[in-house]
């Protein structure tokens, strides 16, 4: 069973509980397809998110849903404008080179905790994550290709071992989705995964300031294939995107 066939069938038992039905885990998973959703893409950013749609959608209350894309907001992957409701963020040229000057510093000065510490067990799951992106991007599937390059990111943060920076990373590359979604050029999806090849090397080998160099260059790699152009804002079809 694929991911929007388990979420029709939560919809429908949702639906049957009634909005009584509503809980903390169940909040969980919808706030998970949500983001999953905005970072892949699935969602564009300015798409508007009705919280009537969206109940209906997943089978819970209006109040269930205000409280996701609250937490959605706090994480800055939704903007709650009064009167308008809720929207996809829009990041502004501005934020789009906040984030990525914040990479640079926050990314890069990890790499030398990151290679003092790194285990096989450590290379593996890169090397994993990296293999994903790359078979994402020779099936064609750009929207999974997107969140295993943010996934690898953010591991990589992990392995230094400090979890407020590895959250902040974390935010930082869910923001960087929306960039990309906003600015990328086509046929550019951001990261280069003979890049991310490379930085495992580094930090094997324990080269951290050549790691940071790699990731300095690697970043602003990405950052050099935005094109600012403005894009129409639109509805998105909910039950498209989560139910088929």
């Amino acid at each position: 069973m694929n991911q929007h066939q388990d979420l029709a069938g939560q919809r429908a038992s949702g639906s049957r509980r009634g909005k009584g039905g509503d809980g903390p885990e169940r909040h969980e998973v919808i706030y998970r397809s949500i983001s999953d959703a905005i970072i892949e893409h699935r969602l564009k950013p300015g798409a508007r998110l009705r919280e009537d749609a969206l109940a209906e959608v997943f089978g819970i209350s209006r109040t269930g849903i205000r409280k996701i894309l609250q937490r959605l907001a706090l994480e800055q992957l939704v903007t709650l404008t009064p009167r308008r409701g809720a929207s996809v963020t829009r990041p502004t040229a501005d934020e789009a080179r906040e984030v990525f000057e914040a990479r640079q510093m926050v990314e890069c000065g990890l790499m030398p905790a990151v290679a003092q510490c790194l285990d096989e067990q450590g290379v593996n799951a890169l090397r994993e994550l990296s293999v994903q992106e790359q078979k994402a991007l020779q099936q064609g599937d750009h929207s999974a290709a997107i969140r295993h390059s943010a996934d690898f990111h953010t591991h990589i943060a992990r392995l230094a071992g400090n979890a407020t920076l590895a959250e902040f990373v974390e935010r930082l590359c869910f923001r960087s989705s929306l960039i990309l979604a906003v600015y990328g050029r086509p046929g550019h999806l951001g990261c280069e995964t003979h890049d991310h090849e490379a930085l495992i090397s580094l930090l094997r080998e324990g080269r951290g300031l050549e790691a940071a160099t790699l990731m300095g260059r690697h970043l602003h790699a990405v950052e050099a294939t935005l094109a600012i152009v403005e894009e129409d804002q639109e509805t998105p079809d909910l039950h498209r995107i989560f139910l088929n």
